[in-house]
């Protein structure tokens, strides 16, 4: 059974089908007028005159299209909060840098050398009980010619700073050369005012009995003189080092007159020796009497 379309569906189709008949009526209108003006050839239609009144199908539905929602405050919040994280890290990321950067630089400075500077240690310079002669004018005094001039300015100084050890039962107390005489204290330090005392051993060197160079240095026409006969002794002389507790004897082995500056008769040995120094020739002073002699048992 055909259904039926209601009336308004058919009035609406009649005005449809009058509508489409007028705009056909008044393009064959045109269309003879443009023939009989040459302006057109007519073309016979390959569409039916009957499917012209077809319904004429509307465009397929598009989906609905959502409006955008405003954003919320919530969305703006956390939009600031993301700005505000992302700022924060590299400002994190830029202070790291920088204690990084400080650590490698402290670093560096720890392990570079440090600068060389002058320096109040005179002892490897120049040996010890070096002065000026008595009938010198001025008399007997340090004499600073033998020190290099640009530590003249720390001589005052460096003996300030001077700090004596400890006193120890192992320390040197005396010394006696019965070949030339010497009977005489041992004080700690061979500075010039240790050196009016006796004979004076270098600070840092060894006790006697232990292994390395116990230096000992006195004057040769001052202050008593006790060291004025060094050059006397000859290889096998004994000499005599008293502590609190024993004497240890050490034997001439070898004599030598050397410059002022040659202080490696000062460094460390690993062998238990004595070094004596004293200023020479008598009354000049211009130089330096060696005197080496190892450890024996007696």
């Amino acid at each position: 059974m055909k259904t039926q379309r209601p009336r308004a569906e058919l009035e609406a189709l009649r005005l449809r089908k009058a509508f489409m008949e007028a705009q056909r009526a008044a393009r064959r209108a045109r269309m003879e007028y443009y023939r009989r003006t040459g302006r057109v050839v007519l073309v016979t239609p390959d569409i039916p005159p009957g499917d012209l009144l077809a319904e004429v199908p509307g465009p397929a539905d598009a989906p609905p299209v959502e409006a955008k929602p405003r954003r919320s405050w919530l969305d703006r919040v956390l939009l600031a909060v993301e700005i505000l994280a992302v700022v924060g890290l590299f400002l994190v990321l830029a202070h790291a840098f920088g204690l990084v950067r400080a650590l490698n630089e402290e670093i560096a400075q720890a392990l570079a050398p440090p600068t060389p500077t002058a320096t109040p240690w005179l002892r490897p310079v120049v040996l010890p009980s070096g002065h000026t002669p008595p009938n010198a004018p001025g008399g007997a005094r340090p004499n600073e010619a033998e020190i290099p001039e640009h530590l003249r300015p720390y001589l005052q100084a460096y003996y300030a700073a001077l700090t004596l050890p400890t006193p120890s039962p192992e320390q040197a107390i005396r010394i006696r050369i019965p070949a030339i005489g010497v009977d005489a204290p041992i004080v700690m330090g061979d500075d010039w005012e240790q050196l009016k005392k006796g004979v004076g051993q270098h600070i840092g060197s060894a006790n006697p009995g232990q292994p390395g160079n116990l230096v000992l240095s006195a004057h040769n026409d001052i202050y008593g003189e006790i060291f004025r006969d060094l050059d006397k002794l000859q290889p096998g002389d004994k000499i005599y080092i008293h502590t609190h507790n024993r004497v240890y004897t050490y034997v001439v082995t070898e004599i030598h007159i050397v410059e002022p500056t040659d202080v490696e008769w000062m460094m460390p040995t690993d062998e238990p020796v004595v070094t004596l120094i004293s200023c020479y020739p008598y009354m000049v002073d211009n130089q330096r009497i060696i005197v080496r002699g190892r450890l024996v048992e007696e």
